[in-house]
């Protein structure tokens, strides 16, 4: 693994994400001989904005040499809103020149877009981006976790997940001893594997106990495309949908129906501001069998209509 990092900065990049790589090699040159060095890129050697709005001076563009180092595209929320045959270009140049590949947050999309991933290979995003990228990329199946190290692709999840994949690095190539003596720097209380969730627990985020509830949330939550009936939900943990019906009323006053529906709309919301996707295509994808009927259950949750929600976020 080289200690010479180079992160391209892609416009509307996560600023965590991109902190949370770069911190802990600043600490670790602290406790051990510098080893650590990294540079910040972009295409075209100019200043980059944030998804936060502030913008970064970088050292320099895709274009300087980039032999024995490790480069990471690091974007945010429209990963492709930049994305050329050049750039694409440039990205397979780089495959040649860095002993490391990688990306960050949703970086994943553009190494999938200038087709340096394949099939065979681990690799992760964030959560959120998920379903827009398996739309997008059906023979690619990414991983949901933190981050992952196969080969020469380096991944993670972006936002703190950064954090943990460098630690990991750290820990790997000069001893966990200067590892855990940077993650205490940040006053961590553990340093988290690749395999720790990037989401809270479904018992967590919805404050629920119930072991059979929170299985059939995770149910639904696999299951957006095909929509499971309730009694299919109901059969999954042995119980009666006059049951279910009970559980949901009592943990999270709603029915099956209408926390399934809401669900299934949000799934529609991320597709739609993070992947290009027909409002149709949307719909399919969530299970809905026509345009319109999403269009009109999503304008009654949302308060918009999927096209001008869309118009929105792209505008903001």
């Amino acid at each position: 693994m080289p200690d010479h990092f180079c992160f391209l900065l892609l416009p509307g990049f996560s600023m965590m994400g991109l902190m949370s790589a770069i911190e802990p090699l600043r600490v670790a040159n602290r406790f051990h001989a510098p080893h650590y060095h990294w540079r910040l890129l972009s295409a075209d050697g100019q200043a980059v904005p944030a998804s936060n709005g502030m913008s970064l001076n970088v050292d320099g563009a895709l274009d300087d040499d980039l032999t024995d180092t490790s480069l990471f595209v690091v974007a945010g929320f429209e990963p492709l809103a930049g994305f050329g045959p050049q750039l694409a270009a440039r990205l397979r140049r780089a495959e040649r020149e860095c002993q490391v590949l990688g990306a960050i947050d949703t970086g994943s999309f553009v190494l999938a877009e200038a087709g340096l991933l394949d099939a065979r290979q681990r690799f992760t995003l964030h959560w959120e981006a998920l379903e827009a990228f398996r739309e997008r990329y059906p023979q690619l199946q990414p991983t949901q976790e933190l981050f992952e190290i196969d080969g020469r692709r380096i991944t993670s999840a972006g936002g703190t997940s950064s954090l943990d994949l460098m630690l990991g690095l750290i820990g790997r190539d000069h001893g966990e001893a200067l590892s855990i003596q940077v993650s205490e720097q940040f006053v961590l209380g553990r340093i988290r594997t690749r395999l720790d969730h990037q989401r809270m627990q479904i018992s967590s985020r919805y404050g629920i106990h119930d072991k059979k509830l929170a299985l059939v949330i995770g149910e639904m939550e696999r299951c957006t495309e095909e929509p499971r009936t309730p009694q299919q939900l109901a059969d999954t943990v042995g119980i009666t949908t006059r049951q279910l019906e009970r559980l949901f009323r009592q943990h999270l006053n709603t029915t099956p129906v209408t926390f399934y529906l809401a669900l299934r709309l949000d799934k529609g919301r991320q597709l739609l501001r993070q992947s290009d996707l027909s409002v149709l295509e949307v719909a399919l994808a969530c299970g809905f069998d026509s345009a319109s009927y999403f269009a009109r259950r999503y304008r009654a949750r949302f308060a918009v209509s999927p096209r001008q929600d869309r118009h929105e976020a792209a505008g903001s």
